[in-house]
């Protein structure tokens, strides 16, 4: 409990000199950041394990699992350098020896050799379903999963997902309603990954232009 509260100072103090978060309220850091990182829990695998966490940002889920399941070995992917290096400083300050962080674009970490190497990916408040899903799958191995933290809108965004996830070799996703005091339609999408990526995915983010996975 300590070492989360620490997080929030430090997410709180990092975020007077760069944009972190819009909430400044404590409560509402402790629910919004804190307790709902931890609703992925009940989704992770109990034995060790490596998960990866898209679009980091202010370190959440990332840095509460890493703080409560400190068995789980996690990379932090954040491409914008400054929150990166508040990342590394953050994870020093806290004392986790689980936590890497990489400032490398999610396209561009796909086809490096950390492709296929996690059994979970994470993302929250980072993109459209159907792009997070081209970001993310490719990093994870056969049988591993995807779980985005997503709103309400995510049902716009299932159509648009479908033929993505086609391609990427990954099974429908199931939506897991997230029963959070204080929050309202906190959804939790897992998607389980049924095979290998095609190499030539993901696209570069060049070509991909801001067009779905068809």
């Amino acid at each position: 409990m300590a070492r989360l509260g620490r997080f929030l100072d430090l997410l709180a103090a990092a975020n007077q000199r760069m944009n972190l978060t819009r909430l400044t309220d404590r409560p509402q850091a402790e629910l919004h950041h804190v307790a709902d990182a931890l609703t992925l829990l009940p989704f992770l695998p109990a034995q060790p394990h490596a998960l990866v966490d898209v679009g980091s940002g202010g370190g959440v889920p990332g840095i509460p699992l890493a703080i409560v399941r400190p068995d789980v070995e996690i990379l932090l992917v954040e491409s914008t350098k400054k929150k990166a290096a508040y990342l590394r400083d953050t994870a020093a300050a806290l004392q986790l020896p689980n936590v890497s962080i990489s400032d490398q674009r999610a396209e561009d970490l796909g086809h490096s050799p950390a492709r296929e190497t996690f059994d979970i990916a994470t993302a929250r408040a980072v993109a459209p379903l159907a792009f997070l899903a081209e970001w993310c799958l490719p990093l994870v191995k056969k049988g591993g999963k995807l779980l985005a933290m997503k709103g309400p809108r995510v049902h716009d965004e299932l159509p648009d997902t479908a033929a993505a996830l086609k391609r990427l070799n990954a099974a429908p996703p199931v939506l897991h309603p997230v029963d959070l005091p204080g929050t309202e339609h906190h959804l939790i999408v897992e998607i389980i990954k049924q095979g290998r990526t095609d190499r030539r995915l993901p696209r570069p983010a060049t070509a991909a232009k801001g067009r779905p996975l068809a």
